[in-house]
This record gives C-alpha cells, sequence and structure tokens, in this order.
C-alpha cells in the first residue's frame, strides 16, 4: 500500500471504521477460541487444526494492520463540491452510455473502497481516468483488455 493519503467517501470510512472494530471484537475472539479448541484436542489433532488458526490469526492481524493504516492516512473526498461540479471528478456520481446505448451509473471513489458491482469505481482505473474532467455530453475513448470502447457521459451529479 502507498504512503500517500486514502481517499475515502464519507460512507467509506464508515464502513472500514465498522470492519476495524468487527476485526478486533468479533474476529479476534473467534480465532482466539479456534486457536484454544485446537490446542485442548491434544497432539493428533493440533498439527492440522493449530497451523489453519494461525493462519487465520496472522491474516486477521495483517488485515487489522492494514485498515488501522488506510485509517490513517485517510482523506475524505468532498463529496458536496463533487456533487455540484460540472465536471467528472473523485466523488462524483456520473452516468456514462457505451457504444451499444447501455447505460451505468458510478461513483468515482478512491482505490481503497472500490466496488465496480456497486457502482463504486477507482478513478485510477482505466475508465476512471478517462471520466476525470469530462463534462456531461463529452465522449470518452477507454482502453480496455478487450480493446478500446467508446463512452458518453450522460449526466454528471
Amino acid at each position: 500500500m502507498s504512503e500517500g493519503p486514502v481517499l475515502l467517501t464519507r460512507a467509506g470510512l464508515e464502513r472500514l471504521e465498522a470492519e476495524l472494530l468487527e476485526l478486533r471484537t468479533v474476529r479476534r475472539a473467534e480465532v482466539a477460541a479456534v486457536i484454544r479448541e485446537a490446542q485442548e484436542l491434544g497432539m493428533a489433532q493440533i498439527d492440522g487444526q493449530y497451523e489453519d488458526a494461525k493462519n487465520q490469526q496472522a491474516f486477521l492481524e495483517g488485515r487489522i494492520r492494514e485498515v488501522e493504516k488506510m485509517l490513517e492516512l485517510a482523506q475524505l473526498i468532498d463529496e458536496e463540491a463533487a456533487h455540484q461540479s460540472k465536471e467528472v471528478r473523485v466523488g462524483s456520481t456520473v452516468t456514462i452510455r457505451n457504444g451499444d446505448g447501455r447505460r451505468f451509473t458510478y461513483q468515482l471513489v478512491g482505490p481503497a473502497e472500490a466496488a465496480p458491482g456497486e457502482g463504486r469505481i477507482s478513478h485510477e482505473s482505466p475508465v476512471g481516468r478517462a471520466l476525470l474532467g469530462k463534462k456531461r455530453g463529452d465522449k470518452v475513448l477507454v482502453t480496455a483488455p478487450g480493446g478500446q470502447v467508446e463512452m458518453s457521459v450522460v449526466s454528471v451529479a
């Protein structure tokens, strides 16, 4: 993870804070219980289950450190300014129409909270980069794995 700012919407910040709380309280206790259980089973069972539990613990602690670092570097996106802007910027909600006429609506967010299936794309993604600075009616050309894709900006909010 880079040391630069982690751009987050208010909702993204709240999701990360909730995840961290869940990891520290609920998940840590669950993993500790699994480790205790594996230790109580004795030598016959301990190797595989204990090793798995310790791996879960290592993954959990790594994720906790990762989320803590993201929160430490968090910079809130000014969604109000983005929604008032006529140009696409981080925080904007933009509706695009692709070459076959289908419409898609996305919010441009930082990479930490990108979830294309939920309508949030990173401003660093090919589509996000192509859309930044564009206005309603502009056409954009996106280089995708399948080749060049032309899109037009239907609305910016």
